[in-house]
């Protein structure tokens, strides 16, 4: 195979320093670096959806619960290309603190050709799945039409996303989290422009209501996914997709598949376990469809640091157990733990006192801004911990240990959070608060046992670097 890192303007010293012992400043230093370009390319995304729920909120309740209630579905799909793609850049990360150049662009182009296949295989099934799953889901039938169309439609774009997740995660394993952001932020941009156009047909453009929303996203997607290509087929940072690269390899495809089908599992059955929860959600009418949706979608811009820590921390992590530097692996852990409390007390304690402010900014219904407002006050106490836990995910997957991520996902939805969200709204009058309060425990419950496997210290035996 030929080695196309001495093609990248920089030098393999530079791009591959060696792993030395820091300082707690220092460790935090690197992980800011990698985590902000990834936070403020969540944070403009999260404020274009939450525009894109403005916007269909001004067409009506039933309008804001298609995505509402599509995208636990999506996601339950798209969840498998980000597990391999997590995979991706675990054995980037460890080749890269092994300074082996040639594995690193060798992973990359198995992982995107593995992606390839699984985005066709998801994209077939979504769209064949899309009607029986929402009726299975008692989908209100004021809701069902505006649901389905839009999860046809944005399934189509599985593949566009796939092409994203390949530039994402082998730039963040090598550390540069700029250029994804870059493709990202004009990708975002398209969306924001055409969503207007096409949800209410401004100008030449149709008014297509919801599924102009769902066009205007898979419009952007395969732009994004054009640019993705280019910077991939171009070489940097000694990363260079080819087709002759991406040649199925069995051994490389195996780590893949070993290292990102349990995440990916986990985080599936998470996913359909949100879909299950929204069964729960339904049953209760569409001023708590609006609440739960907007809630979350507000709440998932809480997790915009979290998750930008935790990709940070699987690179990082990555690198030092390639190298066998333990030290910097607790550093790189500590630090992260101690940004997550710095980044997310603040929107959270906003959130707690005026969740339902937040929510009157997207639907103009009493009763889902009560319902929104009640959400916070009950949830937000445990999202701290849940953030704490999901930096733990970040070490635990940069050292390749992601069955311990697949086993708690599972317990938090299907033993804890979905039995008890029913048990709750079938056997008490609690109402929609019965589904907070199993957010609630379920949060607590599995950040308190991800805390305590953390400690025991296991998951650093998951993956022998030797064999990357």
């Amino acid at each position: 195979m030929r080695n196309h890192f001495n093609d990248s303007p920089l030098a393999l010293p530079e791009i591959l320093p060696a792993v030395r012992p820091q300082g707690w400043f220092s460790e935090a230093r690197l992980l800011l670096n990698l985590a902000l370009p990834m936070m403020v390319g969540s944070v403009i995304e999260t404020v274009y959806n939450l525009t894109d729920a403005f916007f269909l909120g001004k067409l009506g309740t039933a309008q804001i619960g298609a995505p509402s209630i599509s995208f636990s579905l999506v996601f339950f799909l798209i969840v498998f290309g980000m597990g391999l793609s997590g995979a991706g850049t675990t054995l980037i990360s460890q080749s890269r603190g092994k300074n082996d150049a040639v594995k690193m662009n060798h992973y990359m182009n198995q992982l995107a050709s593995l992606l390839t296949v699984a985005s066709i295989v998801l994209s077939a099934i979504g769209v064949a799945l899309a009607g029986p799953i929402l009726r299975l889901l008692s989908t209100p039938e004021e809701v069902y039409g505006y649901a389905f169309t839009y999860m046809t439609i944005v399934f189509l774009g599985i593949p566009f996303m796939f092409v994203y997740f390949v530039l994402q995660a082998s730039f963040t394993a090598v550390g540069d989290t700029v250029t994804p952001l870059k493709v990202h932020l004009l990708a975002i941009a398209v969306n924001v422009i055409m969503d207007p156009l096409l949800i209410f047909g401004l100008g030449p453009f149709p008014a297509l209501g919801v599924a102009g929303a769902a066009i205007a996203t898979v419009l952007s997607q395969g732009i994004g996914a054009v640019l993705a290509l280019i910077v991939l087929a171009r070489g940097k940072a000694g990363l260079r997709l080819s087709l002759a690269a991406m040649r199925p390899d069995r051994r490389a495809w195996g780590l893949l598949l070993k290292i990102g089908l349990p995440s990916s599992v986990g985080q599936a059955l998470s996913a359909f376990g949100f879909t299950v929860l929204q069964g729960v959600v339904n049953r209760f009418g569409t001023a708590a469809i609006a609440a739960f949706g907007v809630g979350n979608r507000i709440m998932r811009m809480f997790d915009i640091p979290t998750q930008g820590m935790a990709n940070a921390t699987t690179s990082l992590v990555g690198k030092a157990m390639g190298a066998r530097d333990h030290a910097t692996v607790r550093r790189t852990v500590r630090s992260a733990l101690s940004l997550i409390v710095v980044f997310e007390v603040p929107f959270l304690l906003l959130a707690f006192f005026f969740g339902g402010e937040l929510v009157r900014l997207f639907v103009n219904d009493a009763e889902a801004i009560r319902l929104g407002d009640l959400m916070f006050k009950v949830v937000n106490p445990s999202l701290l911990m849940f953030g704490l836990y999901m930096a733990l995910t970040g070490a635990f997957q940069g050292a390749g240990d992601t069955r311990i991520i697949m086993v708690l996902s599972v317990i938090r939805l299907w033993v804890i959070r979905v039995p008890l969200a029913y048990a709750l709204a079938y056997l008490t009058d609690l109402g929609p608060l019965s589904i907070w309060i199993a957010m609630f425990v379920s949060n607590f419950l599995t950040a308190t046992a991800g805390g305590l496997y953390f400690k025991s210290g296991r998951w650093k035996k998951a993956l022998d670097p030797d064999t990357v």
